[in-house]
C-alpha cells in the first residue's frame, strides 16, 4: 500500500483511486465530484454525461458521452478507472418524460454495468445511488424497512418499477462480478437548500397539501449527508446494500408546523391520483410515486451504514428546521447567488494552457505523458 493510501486508511488493492462519475450534470454528480476533488489520494476524476456540468469543478475531467456501453467502456479502460459511481437515477416523475426516465434508469444502468464488466476491466468498485422507492409505501408496511426486507406489493408507478429493475441489474452484476465491490445506497426523501425535490417544491407552497384523514410519518435526509454518504462509499470499503436516512421521523403535520406553513387537506383519501392531475395544471406537481407517501409515510432503518463508520450531520428534525431557515431567507437572498455556466473552451484553456500554470510547473523536463489528462 502506498504512503498516501495508508494515511487515508484506504483498503489494499486501491492504492491510487481513479474515479468515474456518471450523471455529472446532475446535482448529485456535480456535488460528489466537488467533494472528491478534496481528496489528494484520488488522482483522477472523470465525469460523463450527455449535458454540460452545472457545478464548477477544478480537476474533474468532463466527457460528453451518451449511455452507450461501448463508449463508456473505452473511457473506463483508457483512463484505468477503478471506481465507478452511478448518480443518474431519476426518482421524480415530474422532472422528465416517462420514456426518457426509463431509458436513463433501466437501460442506462445496464449499459453502465456492461461498461464495467468483461475481461480486462480495471473496475474494482461500483457504487449505485438508489432510492427508498424500492421498498414502496403501503398501509401494511413495517414501521422501518431494513436492507434485508423487500416490498410487500408490486410497484404501482413507473418510477418505482424503474428503481426495482435498476437495482435488480446492479445486484445481478454484484453476484456475477465477485472481484468488484458493489455498494447500493437507498436514499430517503431529500431536503436541502440547493436541491429540487418533490417534497421541497411542495413545502415551498404557502399551503401544504395533505390527504384528508391522513397524517403520515416523514423521514428525510439532508442533501449534504447524501453527498457525504457517497463520498464515504468511495473512500472506504463498504460493499453491500445500505439505507441512507436521518435519525427520527415526524408526522407531516409536525413538519408543516416547523416550516411555519399551514396544512391544506385538499386531496381525497380515494381517487387521489385523479385529482392530482388537474392540480398539476395549477402548478401543484405531486408525482404519482409520492401519493402513497402522503397517505402512509415510510421509514427506513439507517443503523447498518452507521455501523460502517458513517456519521450523519443532521436528524430529520434538524433537516426540516434547516430547510425552514432556507425558505425564510430565500426571498431576501434571491438574485444574490452566483450561477455557473460551463464553457468548454474556457475550461480547456484554464486546465491545459502553459500560461495558467505556476512558474515552477514549467521549469522541469517532465514527459509529454505527464501533461496529458490521466497520463494517457
Amino acid at each position: 500500500m502506498s504512503a498516501p493510501a495508508a494515511q487515508a486508511g484506504l483498503p489494499q488493492g486501491h492504492p491510487a483511486r481513479r474515479v468515474l462519475i456518471t450523471g455529472l450534470s446532475s446535482y448529485w454528480g456535480g456535488r460528489l465530484a466537488q467533494a472528491l476533488e478534496a481528496f489528494a489520494e484520488i488522482e483522477a476524476i472523470v465525469g460523463v454525461d450527455t449535458r454540460d456540468p452545472t457545478q464548477e469543478l477544478e480537476r474533474t475531467e468532463y466527457v460528453k458521452v451518451s449511455n452507450q456501453h461501448a463508449l463508456i467502456a473505452r473511457i473506463v479502460r483508457a483512463a484505468r478507472i477503478d471506481t465507478v459511481i452511478d448518480t443518474r437515477l431519476v426518482v421524480d416523475s415530474t422532472t422528465t418524460g416517462r420514456r426518457e426516465a426509463h431509458e436513463s434508469n433501466v437501460i442506462g444502468t445496464m449499459n453502465v454495468l456492461a461498461a464495467c464488466s468483461g475481461p480486462g476491466s480495471p473496475v474494482r468498485k461500483f457504487i449505485f445511488k438508489s432510492s427508498a422507492h424500492v421498498y414502496g409505501c403501503e398501509q401494511d408496511d413495517p414501521a422501518f424497512f431494513t436492507e434485508s426486507m423487500s416490498r410487500s406489493h408490486r410497484p404501482p408507478t413507473a418510477i418505482e418499477r424503474d428503481v426495482v429493475e435498476a437495482e435488480a441489474s446492479v445486484i445481478d452484476f454484484a453476484d456475477k462480478q465477485s472481484d468488484v465491490d458493489v455498494t447500493v445506497l437507498r436514499c430517503a426523501n431529500v431536503l436541502g437548500p440547493d436541491v429540487q425535490t418533490a417534497f421541497s417544491r411542495m413545502f415551498s407552497l404557502p399551503l401544504v397539501p395533505m390527504v384528508l384523514g391522513f397524517d403520515p410519518r416523514c423521514q428525510f435526509v439532508h442533501a449534504d449527508d447524501v453527498v457525504h454518504a457517497l463520498e464515504h462509499a468511495a473512500v472506504e470499503r463498504v460493499p453491500g446494500v445500505f439505507n441512507i436516512a436521518a435519525d427520527g421521523v415526524l408526522a407531516l403535520s409536525e413538519v408543516i408546523g416547523l416550516l411555519g406553513k399551514r396544512p391544506a387537506p385538499l386531496l381525497p383519501p380515494w381517487g387521489t391520483g385523479l385529482l392530482a392531475g388537474p392540480l398539476r395544471s395549477l402548478g401543484l406537481r405531486i408525482p404519482d410515486e409520492m401519493l402513497n407517501q402522503l397517505r402512509f409515510g415510510r421509514g427506513i432503518d439507517n443503523r447498518r451504514y452507521k455501523a460502517s463508520g458513517f456519521e450523519y450531520g443532521s436528524t430529520t428534525r434538524e433537516t426540516v428546521i434547516a430547510f425552514a431557515e432556507h425558505l425564510r431567507l430565500h426571498p431576501i437572498l434571491r438574485g444574490t447567488e452566483s450561477s455557473y455556466t460551463y464553457e468548454g473552451e474556457v475550461e480547456r484553456f484554464l486546465r491545459r494552457s502553459r500560461l495558467t500554470r505556476p512558474p515552477e510547473a514549467d521549469g522541469g523536463e517532465g514527459s509529454h505523458a505527464e501533461n496529458e489528462p490521466f497520463g494517457i
